[in-house]
C-alpha cells in the first residue's frame, strides 16, 4: 500500500506580493515624511531670515548691490533710495489689493549718479491707471523712498501667467528689461532689482504704498504628519492582516 504524501500548503501569490510591496511602500512613505521634515527646517530658517531682513534698519542702494554681488539674498531687505521720479516712464502691473482690481505703479527713479531704479510706488484703482487721472501723484523734485528690496525675475514664473501686454502697458509678471525698454532707459543704467515703497502717505493718497505682503506658506509639518501617518496605518493594516491569517 502506497502511503499518501502531504504537501505543505502553497502560499498565495497575493501574500508574496504583500511581502515585497509593503516594505517598499513603508520606505517610500517614511522617505517622504523625512523629506518634509527637512523642508520644514529649511522653510523655518528662510522665514526667520526674511523676518530679520524686513525688520532691520534700512540700508542704501550700495549695500543692496554689494549683497547681490556676493550672491546674498536681498528679497524683502529694508532699503531706501533718493532720486527724482520719471513719471512719464510709469509701468503698470495688474494686481488686486484689498479686493479691488487695479495696478501697481512702477516708476523709474533717477539717481544722482545717472542710474535708474524702478520703484513699486503702490496701488491705484483700475480706472485711475493713467497718470493724467491722478495728477497729485506725479511727484516732482528729489524724493526719498523707503521700502523693501525685491529681486529681479529672469523669466516668466509660470506657463499659466499671461504674457505682458506691451502695447497696453499692462504687466502680469515683473519683466524689468521690458520696463526699462518701454521707459526708454539704457539697460546698463538700470539697477537689477526693485524697491517696493512703504506706506508713507503721498499727495492725493495714490499710489497707495505698503502693498507688499510677506506670506510664504509653511505646510511642511502637516505634510510630514500625513506621510508618517500613512506609514503607521500601513503597518497597522498589515499586522492585522497577518494576525487574522494566523488565526
Amino acid at each position: 500500500m502506497v502511503e499518501a504524501t502531504h504537501k505543505a500548503p502553497r502560499t498565495p501569490a497575493r501574500v508574496w506580493i504583500a511581502i515585497v510591496l509593503v516594505p517598499a511602500a513603508l520606505v517610500v512613505l517614511a522617505a517622504l515624511g523625512t523629506w518634509q521634515v527637512q523642508r520644514l527646517i529649511w522653510k523655518e530658517n528662510l522665514l526667520a531670515a526674511i523676518e530679520q531682513r524686513s525688520q532691520a534698519e534700512p540700508v542704501g542702494l550700495p549695500e543692496i548691490q554689494s549683497a547681490l554681488a556676493a550672491s546674498e539674498p536681498i528679497e524683502y531687505r529694508t532699503a531706501f533710495a533718493v532720486g527724482r521720479f520719471l513719471n512719464a516712464g510709469e509701468q503698470h502691473f495688474f494686481a488686486t489689493f484689498n479686493g479691488q482690481s487695479g495696478f501697481y505703479v512702477y516708476t523709474p527713479l533717477e539717481l544722482a549718479d545717472g542710474r535708474f531704479l524702478f520703484v513699486n510706488r503702490g496701488f491705484v484703482p483700475y480706472d485711475l491707471k493713467e497718470p493724467a487721472t491722478r495728477p497729485e501723484s506725479l511727484l516732482e523734485g528729489e524724493q526719498r523712498i523707503n521700502g523693501l528690496a525685491r529681486e529681479k525675475l529672469e523669466q516668466k514664473p509660470s506657463m499659466v501667467v499671461p504674457d505682458n501686454d506691451e502695447q497696453a502697458n499692462i504687466y502680469y509678471w515683473k519683466d524689468l528689461d521690458l520696463m526699462a525698454a518701454r521707459a526708454g532707459l539704457p539697460a546698463d543704467k538700470v539697477l537689477p532689482f526693485f524697491l517696493d515703497a512703504d506706506a508713507t502717505p503721498v499727495p492725493g493718497g495714490l499710489p497707495r504704498g505698503g502693498v507688499t505682503v510677506i506670506d510664504l506658506p509653511n505646510n511642511h509639518l502637516q505634510y510630514a504628519i500625513t506621510w508618517y501617518g500613512l506609514a503607521l496605518a500601513l503597518v497597522a493594516v498589515s499586522l492585522f492582516a497577518w494576525l487574522r491569517r494566523k488565526s
